[in-house]
């Protein structure tokens, strides 16, 4: 009978809980059907051409665009219902990014348009209607996520989940085929550069899916042709990002939530000045090698490997310097006692997969270069630099998942709590009159001086104010009353460790940032040594490589920008 009677209050979530499933295995199913056509593509399998991949993912975005517009419409006429909202999710820096990735994103679409004008006499119809989709798509789904991303949907929750995991996964195949296009152009130009570093035993075979017919205006071809390839890794990022914001925005629909109140992380740049300046040089170098690295690979023997050498050295001097900063940051977490946030949260949840999941793709990557390194039989001189910067690539992922996954689950210290104050006694026509404020306010400088009055805290002794005259006078019975005892200045100076303490933790991640965003600029646009050292294509052979390396790189790349992402949360909450 008891069994009986508490069925319904478990079987309760059965539905929606089936409604989950069913959407995960129709968002899985439109996904591996876009892989398999995209990938189909990419093979020149027969009877499957460009135009079959650009109709299904303009589908997609269509079917989508009508999910949202409908979803916008029934929000705008329950505007004034109170909804519950998740504060962890869609934080305004992320807003601001995917903004700014969508922004550059609609300039790839208008020069799509542009090619497709220039070459319109042998393109598909589909190649200058999708960039068009793509662009209203953009627009809204910006729109969408800047107003929806913290619902926590109750309503229409079935049809919602489906809505929201369609979206999922239209982004996923739009990240997919964005990664695939920019990376065929890769290996274009990886191939034509393998001869001069004197691997002639390797078959040049250009994949090429350039139209076949001439342009109608060369020059703006060139730009057009050109420009989108530079322009792919932020719509690369745009689409990866967008994903990451409708899947937690598909794990909160019937989410019940604790409504209690947010503490607000604002960034500021007050006390990571050392920080920054190291990370600025980081990243100002990171650019000036990457620059030299794309104009001087593929010139000659000689300067390819030098080349290729100066990128390993300034790599592994960087990785060094990362490893060295996460494991400071990892001692100071073990010298203060400070409790876990375990409390629900698929924001946070979903950050430490990624980070751990991506860093694969590295991980393969360096493991790869290291057995080719161990079993290769000639040893060109840079190669053996290859050796130090595949393990610290190891290394320093290992240390700084560590240190982002624990601060982002570290409890944030509340400024109220277990503060002890101090009183300052102000005697006014024989009477005496208490004020106290904390510690927090004494350091924050919000204190009666702010008012033109300057407390006294000397030992011993306080500084009254008269209110006739305002002239101050030490009194022997005050002075036995409100007496600070060695317990208050001890907390304040635990108080003064502690921030030592977080000016550092702030520091290294604010460095940390700039290296992450550093170390994403030479894979994005097109340094990478993988493809271009030539050890591993002959250890492994040329095709099964780079199918490794076209499969691993966008999860590194994607593991650079998260990182980024993740320790300016750090940063905000330290």
């Amino acid at each position: 009978m008891e069994k009986a009677a508490g069925c319904p209050s478990v079987g309760g979530s059965y539905p929606q809980k089936n409604a989950e499933i069913l959407s995960s295995q129709y968002g899985i199913n439109l996904f591996l059907a876009g892989l398999l056509l995209t990938f189909a593509w990419a093979v020149h399998a027969v009877g499957i051409s460009k135009s079959h991949l650009l109709s299904y993912l303009i589908t997609l975005m269509l079917i989508q665009l009508l999910w949202m517009l409908w979803y916008l419409c029934r929000s705008c006429t329950q505007r004034r219902l109170i909804r519950d909202k998740d504060t962890h999710a869609g934080a305004c820096w992320l807003k601001c990014g995917i903004t700014l990735f969508a922004v550059i994103t609609l300039i790839l679409d208008s020069f799509k348009i542009g090619y497709y004008i220039d070459f319109s006499n042998c393109l598909s119809p589909t190649e200058g209607i999708f960039p068009v989709t793509h662009a209203v798509h953009t627009i809204l789904q910006v729109y969408f996520l800047w107003c929806h991303a913290k619902d926590i949907i109750q309503s229409f929750k079935t049809l919602e989940r489906f809505g929201v995991i369609h979206s999922v996964f239209t982004n996923l195949l739009l990240w997919t085929n964005g990664v695939l296009t920019e990376s065929k152009h890769q290996l274009n130009e990886h191939k034509e550069r393998l001869i001069t570093l004197g691997f002639g035993n390797i078959t040049i075979v250009l994949d090429d899916h350039a139209p076949q017919c001439n342009c109608t205006t060369t020059t703006l071809c060139s730009i057009f042709s050109q420009g989108i390839y530079y322009l792919y890794p932020f719509n690369i990022e745009y689409h990866i990002l967008a994903s990451t914001m409708l899947y937690v925005l598909w794990k909160n629909i019937g989410r019940k939530v604790e409504h209690h109140q947010q503490h607000k992380t604002p960034f500021k740049f007050h006390g990571i000045t050392v920080g920054m300046i190291f990370g600025l040089i980081v990243l100002t170098s990171t650019i000036a090698i990457v620059v030299v690295y794309l104009i001087q690979i593929g010139r000659s023997k000689i300067k390819s490997e030098l080349a290729l050498t100066m990128f390993y050295l300034h790599a592994i001097f960087v990785l060094a310097l990362m490893c060295t900063a996460g494991i400071v940051a990892l001692l100071i977490y073990r010298l203060e006692d400070r409790l876990l946030d375990n409390s629900k949260n698929p924001a946070r949840k979903l950050d430490a997969e990624l980070l751990v999941g991506t860093a694969a793709g590295s991980w393969l990557l360096s493991w790869g270069s290291i057995l080719a390194i161990i079993c290769a039989q000639a040893h060109p001189k840079y190669t053996w630099y290859n050796l130090p910067y595949s393990v610290l690539v190891i290394i320093e992922k290992y240390i700084q998942n560590l240190f982002i996954i624990e601060s982002i689950h570290r409890k944030q210290e509340k400024g109220n709590d277990n503060i002890k104050t101090l009183r300052i006694v102000t005697i006014s026509r024989g009477s005496t009159l208490s004020l106290t404020p904390s510690y927090k306010e004494i350091y924050n400088g919000h204190t009666a001086r702010d008012h033109g009055e300057v407390p006294c805290l000397l030992k011993g002794s306080i500084c009254g104010r008269e209110s006739n005259g305002g002239a101050r006078e030490e009194t022997s019975q005050e002075k036995s009353s409100v007496t600070h005892s060695a317990s208050d200045f001890s907390f304040y100076s635990r108080n003064s460790v502690t921030n030592n303490k977080r000016r550092i933790l702030k520091n290294i991640a604010a460095f940390l940032f700039l290296c992450n965003l550093s170390l994403w600029i030479p894979p994005a646009f097109g340094c990478r040594p993988e493809y271009d050292n030539g050890l591993e294509e002959i250890v492994f052979g040329f095709e099964p490589w780079i199918i490794v390396v076209n499969l691993a790189m966008p999860f590194s790349i994607f593991y650079r920008m998260h990182s980024a992402a993740s320790l300016f949360e750090v940063n905000c909450k330290t």
